[in-house]
């Protein structure tokens, strides 16, 4: 296994990842606050409470969700070929 297939691994799970994450927290945010996030949190109407609540909540849950699966990958990698990924090696 190589580079190549490391890079779409990786990528593809945390972008898979983070899309899913992302419908997720929108349907939390709803469920919570009884109305859809806000669009744009910079636009100048949304409130500073739920403009730096959505940041935080969406950005704490995407980021954790793209980790866990770049981890996942990166465990599938390492049993399929023997090592982990280039980039994931420890540094001695």
């Amino acid at each position: 296994m190589g580079a190549l297939v490391w890079k779409a691994l990786g990528a593809g799970g945390a972008i898979g990842a983070g899309i899913v994450a992302r419908q997720l927290i929108t349907r939390g945010w709803t469920s919570a606050t009884g109305k859809e996030p806000p669009a744009n949190p910079e636009d100048p109407q949304v409130s500073w409470p739920e403009a730096v609540g959505w940041a935080v909540a969406s950005g704490a849950f995407i980021g954790v969700a793209r980790l866990l699966a770049t981890r996942k990958a990166a465990a599938y990698y390492t049993k399929s070929a023997g090592h982990p990924p280039k980039g994931l090696q420890l540094v001695s």
